[in-house]
């Protein structure tokens, strides 16, 4: 197995503390530790939990002289991009010409250039386009194999101040470079959970000794894949590739929030067409949270139906732990995605009372200051 799958910086510590590993986008991944992934989920949400996510694409886009990195990037995401102001981050997606979504990223800007993670699925898809499209006006620098660590958790801003101080007056959304063990690493305040936390980009030989400093704090364990979607399922999150993919926009995803109020009407983006229209229109379907009733899970791929009609299907779906129950979200038709909705869930072969209700599941606890 070890052959062909690609290792973080944190391989042999994942080993060392007894990790499950598993392939997760061509990657060794750990999936859990020998806690289990319910105690990892509620480590995260009451104390801190570290997870590796150093599998993500790392990426940075510096301006070549008379062009402008911002403006550049904005021709392929729907983002307001030239409005960062240095220090800022910001959730967008890369866009087709039919309004689906490419991937979903996040980029901050760092004053004289720009910092993009892409999801490591996509990394080398994205990196191509990004290239094909931008060559002529940036310079364009994956740096795939730096280390990305995910200190999440309401505990995560005291433990990560005793490395660099200055992290506790952050606010959510905003980046700084900051130097850990003598290791020059970029923070941003932000994550995959709902909850306050930290997303900490390292030089590839000091990431494994910046885990350890910081797994050796008393509030802070090693968290896997398993409780990161359980994590993120409450919180509502999208996961690429399950709720949302290249046949799905953002306006059906329920991200318009995350496209600029400009962006909107003046466009410039691909697909921007069809995003506009179902602004102005209302798209076909949506994206909804489900709470099935008793105790049967509904999994990806689950038939949502009304008085027996199909209205659409489940993406995500699993046990919510902060909430000791099943929870899902997925596509339905517009005129069935009202909150209070009353449907079923086909859950092998057998239909499960549900209700669409509004997410996130579980509230968010991002640090705004």
């Amino acid at each position: 197995m070890g052959d062909t799958l690609k290792r973080t910086p944190l391989y042999d510590l994942h080993r060392e503390l007894g990790a499950r590993l598993v392939p997760f986008a061509g990657y060794e991944m750990p999936v859990q530790y020998p806690t289990g992934i319910l105690a990892e989920h509620a480590q995260t949400r009451t104390a801190a939990g570290l997870f590796d996510v150093s599998h993500m694409g790392q990426v940075r886009l510096t301006a070549k002289p008379g062009h402008d990195a911002a403006k550049a990037i904005e021709a392929l995401v729907p983002g307001d991009i030239t409005g960062l102001a240095p220090g800022q981050q910001r959730y967008t997606q890369l866009t087709n010409d039919a309004g689906g979504i490419l991937d979903d990223l996040m980029i901050t800007s760092t004053g004289d250039h720009l910092l993009m993670v892409f999801n490591a699925a996509c990394k080398d898809a994205d990196l191509a386009h990004v290239q094909k499209h931008l060559a002529a006006t940036c310079e364009i620098e994956p740096m795939f194999s730096r280390g990305l660590l995910a200190l999440q958790g309401p505990q995560a801003s005291q433990v990560l101040a005793r490395l660099a101080p200055q992290v506790a007056t952050m606010k959510f959304m905003t980046g700084a470079f900051f130097v850990i063990d003598g290791a020059r690493c970029y923070i941003t305040r932000s994550g995959y959970t709902g909850g306050d936390g930290f997303e900490i980009s390292t030089p590839n030989d000091a990431t494994d000794a910046i885990a350890r400093k910081l797994l050796a704090e008393p509030e802070v364990k090693p968290i896997g894949l398993g409780a990161r979607d359980s994590l993120r399922l409450e919180a509502g999150l999208c996961l690429y590739g399950h709720d949302i993919d290249t046949t799905t926009t953002p306006i059906e995803a329920g991200l318009l929030w995350s496209i600029g109020k400009e962006r909107r009407t003046q466009g410039g983006f691909p697909g921007a067409a069809v995003i506009q229209k179902q602004i102005a229109e209302g798209a076909p379907r949506k994206r909804v949270g489900l709470l099935p009733e008793g105790k049967a899970i509904a999994r990806e791929g689950a038939e949502i139906t009304v008085a027996g009609n199909v209205i659409g299907k489940v993406t995500s779906g699993g046990f919510a732990p902060t909430l000791g129950r099943a929870v899902a979200m997925g596509y339905v038709e517009r005129s069935h995605s009202a909150n209070g909705t009353k449907v079923d869930l086909v859950v092998r072969g057998k239909p499960v009372p549900a209700e669409i209700v509004p997410m996130p599941f579980v509230k968010n606890a991002y640090y705004r200051g």
